[in-house]
């Protein structure tokens, strides 16, 4: 069997990329080579790799079973590659994290790595929780940390932070700063994050526990956005305290005291299990107080 690296990286890139064009685009072929690639890589296993639908290829079962095992042949040629430029380990990872931990706790995480290890190259992407985990399903992705629950058994979770909403509401709100009664949200609008977030997640199964009526107002996808549509009285919010600290502490939004909803969570660092734990990997991890995986 003659099988080529160049054809496992045409055939990981479609995989991704469900396209031909694109995916010779992203590694820098024409689509004529890339066909062809493909095609020959199908000739040698003696099996249809994807399904075509339209102009998509969507993997079949002979190409889900075939992409961890090229991902893993991929990345262990890629850190041979790198140890030999740079004479020492290195790594290229590309992350998954849902907003607030990407805006609050990742920073400080990959500046640590990045001290330990300057030679590695990471690249981060900010989703919502449901696309992280898509996106770790479909290795597009090395590694996801996300905020709502996951219960695919294709994935691995390991709990790395604790976390908790808070409600809150400008200012000149009648419930800013105060304990709000179960009667004081029966009626109010909320602004609050879109489905398949996790902290959209975590609100909408507090209200429903507490048997408390959910009327959006607005769904948004930004926090910065859910903050100044709640600071100009448009509804109440929730959101994390990691995205509420600078402002209830300059005045320009109030908690407001919810002892009745329980608004705890725990953020995840997920990887799917057929995943080759390339040192990059390793690093992150251990940094992430995750060891012996």
């Amino acid at each position: 069997m003659k099988i080529t690296l160049r054809q496992l990286e045409v055939f990981a890139a479609i995989a991704g990329r469900r396209h031909v064009t694109r995916a010779a685009e992203a590694i820098a072929m024409t689509q004529s080579a890339a066909s062809t690639a493909l095609a020959e890589l199908e000739q040698q296993l003696e099996t249809k790799l994807f399904d075509r639908i339209g102009r998509q290829l969507l993997l079949n079962e002979a190409g889900r079973q075939l992409l961890p095992k090229a991902l893993d042949v991929l990345d262990r040629v890629r850190e041979i590659e790198a140890a030999a430029r740079s004479g020492e380990p290195a790594f290229d990872l590309h992350l998954g994290a849902s907003l607030t931990i990407g805006n609050h706790l990742l920073p400080g995480l990959l500046a640590e790595l990045g001290r330990r290890h300057p030679h590695g190259e990471v690249r981060l992407s900010l989703k919502n929780t449901e696309q992280v985990v898509a996106d770790l399903l479909n290795y597009r992705i090395d590694l996801g940390f996300v905020e709502g629950p996951v219960q695919d058994e294709r994935l691995q979770r390991f709990v790395w932070h604790q976390d908790r909403l808070s409600v809150f509401a400008a200012p000149e709100h009648p419930l800013a700063g105060r304990t709000a009664s179960h009667g004081d949200l029966k009626d109010v609008g909320w602004v609050v994050r879109e489905k398949g977030s996790g902290t959209r997640d975590v609100f909408d199964r507090a209200l429903a526990s507490a048997a408390l009526p959910r009327r959006v107002a607005f769904e948004l996808e930004q926090p910065e956005a859910i903050r100044q549509c709640v600071r100009n009285g448009l509804g109440l919010g929730c959101l994390s305290l990691l995205e509420l600290r600078d402002a209830f502490q300059a005045g320009w939004l109030a908690p407001v005291g919810t002892p009745f909803l329980n608004l705890e969570r725990q953020f995840q660092v997920i990887l799917h299990r057929d995943k080759h734990l390339s040192p990059g990997l390793r690093a992150i991890l251990a940094l992430c107080g995750v060891d012996g995986v």
